[in-house]
């Protein structure tokens, strides 16, 4: 397969897995800012319940939108949910750096949450496409 339709297919499944993350993101940040505004909890106690939530709607989006499963769905759903694991202690841990260290993002949460977002996609998509295609670009 010539490069160019090699970058073609991996902008269209990029842009694929956007649309379901963005899906999965607006169940997060709804839970995130219910939690945080709602219910008075800290940031760093709310990103792990809002990103729990949002995994698995990815996951389930991911799986029958998304990528070709090459594996059994548990074992696709195990391998998936260690990748989240690691995308939950990344983006816990920026969005404890960016609320503790600095007052801008203290003060403008959303902010943090998308800039936590962005950065967590990026890894979230190869690592996800490792899961259940076997290929990692």
């Amino acid at each position: 397969m010539p490069l160019i339709d090699k970058l073609k297919s991996l902008l269209q499944l990029k842009l694929k897995y956007a649309a379901s993350a963005g899906i999965a993101t607006a169940v997060d940040y709804a839970i995130f800012f219910g939690l945080k505004n709602g219910l008075q909890f800290t940031a760093t106690l709310a990103q792990p319940f809002a990103y729990a939530a949002g995994v698995l709607v990815n996951f389930m989006l991911q799986k029958r939108f998304v990528f070709e499963l090459k594996r059994s769905v548990w074992s696709a759903f195990g391998l998936a949910l260690l990748v989240s694991l690691g995308g939950l202690l990344l983006s816990t841990g920026i969005i404890y750096l960016l609320d503790n260290y600095l007052p801008f993002f203290r003060q403008n949460a959303l902010l943090a949450k998308l800039l936590t977002s962005g950065i967590v996609f990026f890894y979230n998509f190869y690592l996800k496409r490792l899961v259940f295609e076997g290929k990692f670009i």
